[in-house]
């Protein structure tokens, strides 16, 4: 990588020659994107659950009012969202000024009145002076600085909006995932009362079968310690119920957010995408277009420092009216003006500006390494995503069965106990496995849920875009 200018590069001249100037040679490196080594495609293999292309609003896939209006409100309303609009909005502040530095001179105005004394050979005299005009001047981009750090600023606003996605993104998941997360309390609250339940009803027989002497004390405060222990665990998943519902009212903007109770059940298993999918899908992520903007960026600040090594050029002008009396100053006879070009460069500097483009050079060396390992981390999240995904969806078919079995044997613990065929030890760890059936097949939804939330998000979004 050369950063001399080409041989064919001069100096006009004649310094009005701008046009051919503007056009002239840029010094430094122009972006390329390097080669990230990732394999061709995803190998790890799905669970499709439909056709069709996920779409850019995903999350109605899980065909949800109150989800759909949770990622709404926390789009338009979420701070962090804000933060990040509010720097796509300086990053193109800032390429306005870089592009009028490029393309248009700077004029000035300038307006003075004053009265001094001045000494002429020897003799003093006492006079106005007036003077109103503009001035102007112009830098003529020889080696492309000013060029460089237009498309450097025009990276940023790029940079910038993928990071803008990239929150959004990250706060449409993070609801999903939280609301699920709601939801499953809420599954997880009504197993709890299903078994509180139950051992009120077991408690009753065991209180009956004692009054009778067909049972003893024991199997009355076993009913009842599993009873106010299923009371105990719906109390406990109330309370973090309450505090992801908090959660989700910062996420969104609306503190006093209330979401009624509902099951986990309704929600569908969105359509996963086919197997071998392609790499190339990660070029969409905006975490990962955000980080190759940053090494664009990298890149032309490269060139920026180079170029402070050669000459600048300045054309200047200003021109005016002065005089001593106010009554004259737009006469014919007032007017001045100038008209000039300097060339400004370093001679001797120590090595200064050469250091400086090799610490450009080097920044972009860290800054590429920083992408790489973005493309790689994104390649790795869709494996995982892609993982879990699959084992989420191999262990929910097992907890059905085990589920099915769990509830079969508590009902016949509870037939042999009713007919003094077994103590009630049976049913007590009959009720207890169920609970625990009742739960792992809860969470475990959840978490079949949250992974698809987890691909979708890893694959930027989708896969619609990509694959057409």
């Amino acid at each position: 990588m050369s950063f001399l200018p080409p041989a064919a590069c001069r100096l006009p001249p004649l310094f009005f020659a701008a046009s051919f100037l503007l056009s002239s040679c840029m010094v430094g490196p122009d972006y390329q994107r390097p080669d990230t080594g990732l394999p061709a495609n995803f190998n790890e293999p799905t669970v499709t659950t439909g056709a069709g292309s996920i779409p850019t609003q995903w999350w109605t896939l899980y065909a949800d009012d109150k989800l759909n209006e949770l990622v709404q409100a926390g789009l338009a309303n979420n701070t962090d969202v804000h933060a990040a609009v509010a720097r796509v909005e300086e990053a193109e502040a800032l390429l306005r000024e870089a592009r009028a530095v490029l393309l248009f001179p700077q004029v000035q105005g300038n307006a003075n009145a004053g009265r001094a004394r001045i000494i002429v050979n020897g003799d003093g005299s006492v006079g106005n002076g007036f003077a109103l005009g503009l001035s102007t001047s112009f830098e003529i981009d020889l080696w492309g600085r000013l060029r460089r750090a237009e498309r450097a600023t025009r990276d940023q606003l790029a940079g910038s909006r993928y990071g803008r996605d990239t929150v959004a993104l990250t706060v449409a998941a993070t609801i999903a995932r939280s609301y699920f997360a709601v939801r499953s309390l809420d599954s997880q609250i009504v197993a709890s009362r299903q078994i509180e339940e139950a051992a009120g009803e077991g408690l009753d027989l065991a209180q009956k079968r004692a009054r009778g002497g067909y049972a003893s004390e024991l199997d009355v405060y076993q009913a009842g310690g599993v009873k106010t222990a299923a009371s105990a665990q719906a109390k406990e998943f109330t309370r973090q119920r309450a505090v992801i519902v908090h959660q989700l009212g910062v996420l969104t903007g609306r503190l006093d957010l209330a979401i009624a109770p509902a099951t986990l059940d309704k929600l569908p298993i969105p359509p996963l995408p086919p197997e071998g999918l392609p790499s190339t899908l990660l070029e969409r992520r905006p975490d990962v277009r955000q980080a190759e903007m940053d090494l664009a960026t990298a890149t032309e600040r490269i060139g920026i420092a180079r170029a402070a090594q050669f000459p600048t050029l300045t054309l200047t002008a200003s021109g005016g009216v002065q005089s001593a009396e106010l009554s004259s100053l737009f006469s014919s006879g007032s007017q001045v003006w100038s008209i000039g070009a300097g060339l400004l460069g370093p001679i001797l500097d120590g090595g200064r500006y050469a250091a400086r483009t090799d610490q450009a050079a080097a920044q972009a060396k860290q800054v590429e390494a920083q992408y790489v390992r973005a493309t790689q981390n994104a390649f790795r999240d869709v494996s995982d995503a892609l993982s879990n995904v699959r084992m989420s969806a191999d262990t929910e078919t097992d907890l059905v069965e085990h589920l099915q079995q769990t509830r079969s044997a508590l009902r016949l613990a509870g037939l042999r106990y009713r007919q003094g065929y077994s103590a009630y030890l049976e049913v007590l760890d009959a009720q207890r496995t169920l609970n625990d059936a009742q739960l792992a097949f809860i969470r475990n939804r959840q978490a079949y849920l949250s992974y698809t939330v987890d691909l979708m998000n890893a694959l930027g979004g989708g896969w619609e875009e990509a694959t057409r």
